[in-house]
């Protein structure tokens, strides 16, 4: 039988909106140092209710972004660590009969919690990444047939480092699409590099961090950047650049339309957070490469066009694909 859903979110602000969601900005910005796009990027993928793939080299943040994150809010969060020996029923939970009642009962798994860190997750087998499809698009996970919702907000904020290829599985194509933005961490400047060293050497600064929201408020911001407006003119210039990619000759698979429509929520907390209620362009246009550049494949022959032939393909769509006037930043 189907879990009870959550209660409806309490209606906020947009100054508390703008608080609360400068506060866990400023919480995770303590730990990540001089990397505010990467931590902005993810309370976008929260609050658009989308999940993030954080994909870069070792020891440049990627699990101390997502634990930062879940610091900062009072919320049920656990963390997998994806190993080729990792089955599914670890990650969505498996049936166990019980004795005593003589009934099967069901033990949850790993990914029943509001944040779930998937580290390294393409070190596991592709059926075991299978296993959060169902739980990354429709919030719930079927067991031996029975359906159980899982909690409520959620998010998935997975990590992988994109060169040591030994002993990995790629993502596949349909994975990558469940995932809402991929970002890069890149490495610290030197200012911020050598203000990590003189506050890490002998302190944790995750051991410093408190929540300074709760899941029952992350649900009421939910609500509120989903109610962000978006112009009839904003929603055909998004279809425009989707339907672009799947006409490029540079590309051999364009972005999906669930793609388009998790650009347009993402544009709507992006718009939310720089204290707007409707989307413009500029919103739409900035989070084209987060959120398209994963999920799209280059054509054979395009990477001798440049070292990023999608990310380039998208640069050239953006330039030719004609800005609404009435709209325009």
């Amino acid at each position: 039988m189907p879990d009870t859903p959550p209660p409806a979110p309490a209606v906020v602000s947009a100054e508390q909106f703008a608080a609360q969601t400068s506060a866990i900005l400023a919480s995770v910005g303590r730990v990540i140092d001089g990397k505010p796009e990467a931590v902005r990027s993810a309370l976008v993928c929260l609050l658009a209710e989308g999940h993030l793939l954080i994909e870069d080299v070792p020891g440049v943040g990627k699990t101390m972004l997502a634990r930062a994150l879940a610091a900062s809010i009072d919320a049920t969060v656990r963390r997998i660590q994806f190993t080729p020996d990792l089955l599914p029923g670890d990650v969505t939970g498996v049936s166990v009969y019980n004795p005593v009642d003589r009934e099967f009962e069901f033990k949850r798994g790993a990914v029943f919690a509001h944040i779930v860190i998937a580290d390294e997750i393409n070190r596991s087998s592709p059926k075991t990444q299978s296993a959060l499809l169902e739980a990354m698009e429709e919030g719930q996970v079927t067991v031996d047939g029975s359906t159980h919702l899982l909690p409520d907000p959620f998010l998935v904020v997975a990590t992988q480092n994109p060169l040591e290829m030994e002993g990995t599985y790629a993502l596949p194509e349909a994975q990558r699409d469940r995932f809402m933005m991929r970002i890069s961490m890149g490495y610290p400047d030197a200012a911020a590099e050598a203000e990590m060293l003189r506050q890490r050497d002998t302190v944790n600064p995750l051991a410093a961090v408190t929540a300074v929201a709760d899941a029952a408020s992350i649900s009421s911001l939910i609500a509120w950047a989903r109610a962000v407006h978006v112009a009839p003119a904003i929603e055909e210039y998004t279809v425009a650049l989707a339907q672009a990619t799947r006409a490029d000759p540079n590309l051999h698979l364009g972005a999906s339309p669930r793609a388009t429509l998790q650009l347009i929520r993402a544009a709507k907390v992006s718009a939310a957070l720089d204290g707007r209620e409707f989307v413009i362009p500029d919103d739409v246009t900035a989070l084209l490469i987060p959120v398209l550049a994963h999920r799209l494949l280059p054509a054979r022959g395009a990477h001798r066009a440049g070292a990023q032939p999608v990310e380039s393909a998208l640069r050239q769509i953006v330039d030719r694909v004609r800005v609404p006037v009435a709209v325009r930043s």
